[in-house]
């Protein structure tokens, strides 16, 4: 049966390892998001591959059977944020990793500007700084919603508040 917390893996990892323009591509993305191993950014293709494998599967079917399901698909990707409100079912097709790596919360407190780095914004995650409507969130892969988007703010009584008023009260 296995270990139940850890129910299946979410990753599939690339079939060939040692292709250097491969390895090149995904050293370069994990600077530009700040993961911590391979294994952050395999999860997001995977979950880009699964989507796109889905929209596939939905434009093989016939017109009748498909509306509900295509209705679904894009309003699940539009509330994660990873499609606009009147996307087709065709652009889904066109989705990459890093369409997913630009909702994890540790890339959106970066470009917030709540953090200096992108490490930084990792860390703060982690130790706790940073949450969403006022609970606060550990993961930095957290997949962000769009209505969540606005809410990231820091942690309720976390020392990084007490330190910026301080630095306004300076200035």
């Amino acid at each position: 049966m296995g270990d139940p917390r850890k129910p299946r893996k979410k990753w599939i990892g690339p079939k060939h390892p040692w292709v250097k323009d491969r390895l090149a591509r995904e050293l370069e993305i994990m600077g530009r998001y700040g993961l911590r191993n391979k294994r952050e950014l395999w999860i997001a293709q995977t979950m880009a591959r699964k989507f796109r494998h889905q929209a596939r599967s939905l434009l093989a079917l016939p017109d009748a059977v498909r509306a509900e399901e295509e209705k679904n698909l894009l309003a699940r990707l539009t509330r994660l944020g990873l499609i606009s409100e009147n996307t087709k079912l065709d652009d889904v097709l066109g989705l990459t990793a890093e369409n997913v790596l630009e909702r994890r919360l540790q890339t959106l407190v970066y470009k917030k500007g709540l953090a200096k780095t992108i490490q930084q914004a990792r860390q703060f995650i982690v130790h706790g700084h940073i949450a969403i409507a006022g609970r606060r969130v550990t993961s930095p892969g957290y997949l962000v919603n769009r209505d969540e988007e606005q809410l990231i703010d820091y942690a309720p009584g976390s020392p990084i508040i007490a330190q910026l008023r301080k630095e306004e009260v300076e200035e």
